[in-house]
């Protein structure tokens, strides 16, 4: 791609092949991997689309996500102006801070201790079919299961009433929502925080076995401030049932449209061959669409460029998950191919805290749904399900299914 033209990022997804990178992103996998794209205020920050690069550069000390740094490709004008006021947390802190963060809250998303919960989230998952199966056809699986999952297992790990839970979907959506205008996002985050930070005084008074009482512990043993805990609590709560609910429903999509896949997930008892397809869901689907950003703090050579110290860097992580060097015939859903290594969770010391707790709800929603299902179908046809593109995650707006 020349260097006289710079595409505009983010960039659209064809309606006819929505799971797909946009096709700007494969072409310059294929033929600029080290680009650049121009952005919402003008700038023009480094674009990295290779699986090999991004390996390479998020491993790299000599990047930094620290937004208040001058040049930080912030992804909206909205972002920008919050930055100037969080403070300081695991997604825009570098080593030592960030090591020191992330130990305050990384006890109840190992793997051990999610993996207890499964019981519970199968549970819930199975209550939720029955009552799909108890109401009307069609019905809209986003709001029937998709969202309600990972919110109702969110709200139980965090400590948060799930009663209150269009209250904090409403302004989640809000604070990320690429539409939103800075002030509109600024107070919708300004009221989850209201929200969690009185949560946060009952759960000091008056402890439980959730995460929100273990970080007032962490704030009353001077670990960390409660400004701190509030606006992590805020991050768990958005990105806990943001991504997972988008997975949910858009992989159940990816499945209906590939029948021979569902057929492999639907006859199989393998709990192997489950957890595989979840990871090639993950990688076909790589729902974070909008990049993840770092600024880097030295010279980086990549390719023959040189990446100057305070430039900007954009990682589209679906261009890796779909590079053709990494996951050959990336545009075919394949359950049985090893895709563990994508980066839907991104990589490195900064990768998704919540991973394995996506996991196990992911693996229990393709492991349960189309056994209990059999006959699940879409209620319209493809070209008429509603994509939801405008936050941090895309994701279906409805889901009209039958059986």
């Amino acid at each position: 791609m020349s260097d006289s033209v710079v595409p505009e990022y983010p960039m659209q997804r064809e309606a006819k092949c929505p799971f797909a990178p946009a096709a700007g992103v494969r072409t310059m996998t294929r033929e600029d991997p080290v680009g650049k794209v121009r952005i919402w205020d003008g700038s023009e920050p480094w674009f990295i689309t290779r699986h090999a690069d991004q390996r390479a550069l998020l491993n790299d000390p000599r990047l930094s996500i620290e937004e208040t740094r001058p040049g930080f490709p912030h992804m909206t004008r909205g972002r920008a102006e919050a930055a100037k006021h969080t403070p300081p947390l695991i997604t825009n802190t570098d080593a030592p801070e960030h090591t020191r963060l992330r130990r305050t809250v990384n006890a109840p998303f190992m793997v051990k201790r999610v993996e207890a919960l499964r019981p519970r989230i199968q549970e819930v998952f199975d209550g939720l079919i029955d009552d799909m199966l108890a109401g009307p056809k069609p019905a809209d699986l986003v709001q029937a299961i998709g969202l309600a999952v990972p919110t109702i297992v969110i709200t139980e790990l965090l400590g948060v009433p799930y009663a209150d839970h269009k209250f904090f979907q409403t302004n989640s959506s809000r604070t990320i929502s690429h539409e939103s205008t800075p002030e509109e996002a600024a107070a919708a985050g300004g009221a989850l925080a209201a929200y969690l930070g009185e949560l946060l005084q009952q759960k000091m008074a008056e402890p439980a076995g959730d995460v929100l009482s273990e970080m007032g512990a962490r704030v009353r043993a001077g670990e960390m401030t409660a400004s701190e805990a509030v606006h992590m609590g805020v991050a768990i709560l958005i990105a806990g049932h943001e991504t997972s609910a988008s997975m949910i429903s858009l992989g159940t999509l990816a499945l209906l449209r590939n029948p021979d896949q569902l057929a492999l997930l639907r006859e199989s008892d393998d709990p192997k061959l489950v957890a595989n397809a979840v990871e090639e869901l993950l990688r076909y689907l790589t729902i974070v669409h909008t990049g993840i950003r770092r600024i880097a703090s030295e010279d980086i050579e990549l390719r023959g460029r040189t990446i100057r110290a305070g430039d900007g860097i954009i990682f589209d992580l679906s261009g890796a998950d779909w590079d053709a060097e990494e996951f050959p015939e990336p545009e075919k859903l394949d359950l049985t191919r090893t895709a563990r290594q994508h980066h839907a969770f991104g990589y490195g010391v900064h990768q998704c805290l919540g991973q394995s707790l996506a996991r196990v709800e992911l693996q229990i929603a393709y492991g349960t749904l189309y056994k209990r299902i059999p006959t699940l179908a879409l209620a319209v046809p493809f070209e008429d399900v509603e994509f939801a593109m405008e936050g941090v995650a895309y994701g279906l707006k409805s889901l009209p299914v039958t059986w």
